[in-house]
């Protein structure tokens, strides 16, 4: 595929959100400069859906989902966690709680008092483990490849070295092997995603050490997503799943949504651990028809 053509059906952050009211602003968030994407609702009380990534992610690992949504009449809030993306450099190795406290600082900072949060990866897990503690804040969680689990990942090993190799040597193939970890497809890649995470690998003091510190055994288990947790959501809850889910396969993801007392699941073909990525067409309908089901 030619470089002109390459991509084409996948469109940059700035062409989903050039003609929509948009703010790109800093919030002080639990002691963080915390970098926030606010797309306004069609209407000045729409609700919000809060989107969070997944492990060293940044806003826009939701390019492709966010125009859906704001045109569905929500008012859409994408952050960058402490460490990640251009929030503010975190000093030690993160963990769930500090990720929750984060979250609840930023719903309070924005006078958000009860949001859909719409998780990926980590940010799924972060769902799993916030909902129960703040029901009072949620209408709903997205949970699009929640991450967590203690399972056997063969890869892990890899996305680990391949990681720190993006990050001390932040070349532009490096970095799209890092993405290709998570992107079944890599013509699913584009140029711009890249580029957007060279630049957050080659910030002066960026620590991978601290920002994928869930991966050390220990402290996964100590933070990890159980059965239980799956069944302790206390509200309406979509499960997102694909055939290429390094964490397990299908039936898997039917198993643990079954489990959540009012899960509806959706398995996206040809993707991996970004559905919401790979799979935008049907995840966005599917997303939208939910929210407006539980709205």
């Amino acid at each position: 595929m030619s470089p002109d053509t390459r991509h084409s059906h996948l469109a940059t952050l700035w062409e989903e959100i050039a003609d929509l009211e948009h703010s790109l602003r800093y919030v002080d968030a639990a002691g963080y400069r915390t970098r926030v994407l606010d797309i306004a609702g069609a209407a000045p009380d729409a609700q919000t859906v809060v989107l969070a990534s997944g492990t060293s992610g940044h806003i826009e690992a939701w390019t492709q989902n966010v125009r859906a949504l704001a045109e569905a009449g929500f008012r859409v809030v994408g952050y960058d966690y402490p460490g990640h993306g251009h929030t503010s450099l975190a000093d030690h190795p993160l963990e769930i709680r500090d990720y929750e406290e984060h979250l609840l600082a930023l719903l309070d900072a924005l006078e958000l008092d009860r949001v859909h949060l719409a998780g990926e990866s980590l940010g799924g897990w972060l769902a799993l483990k916030f909902a129960p503690k703040h029901p009072e804040r949620l209408r709903t969680v997205i949970l699009s490849a929640p991450g967590g689990r203690v399972v056997g990942e063969p890869g892990l090993d890899r996305t680990q070295s391949v990681s720190a190799r993006a990050v001390s040597e932040p070349t532009f193939e490096n970095v799209r092997k890092r993405l290709q970890v998570v992107i079944h497809d890599p013509e699913n890649i584009t140029d711009e995603l890249v580029r957007v995470r060279q630049a957050v690998y080659s910030r002066d003091g960026f620590s991978m050490a601290n920002v994928s510190a869930l991966r050390e055994p220990e402290r996964r288990w100590r933070n990890r997503v159980t059965d239980d947790d799956f069944a302790a959501v206390p509200v309406p809850a979509l499960m997102v799943w694909t055939d290429n889910e390094p964490t397990g396969d299908e039936a898997e993801g039917a198993r643990l949504c079954a489990l959540i007392p009012d899960g509806q699941y959706l398995l996206i073909r040809g993707a991996a651990h970004w559905p919401q990525w790979e799979g935008a067409a049907e995840f966005n309908a599917a997303a939208v028809a939910f929210l407006h089901k539980h709205a």
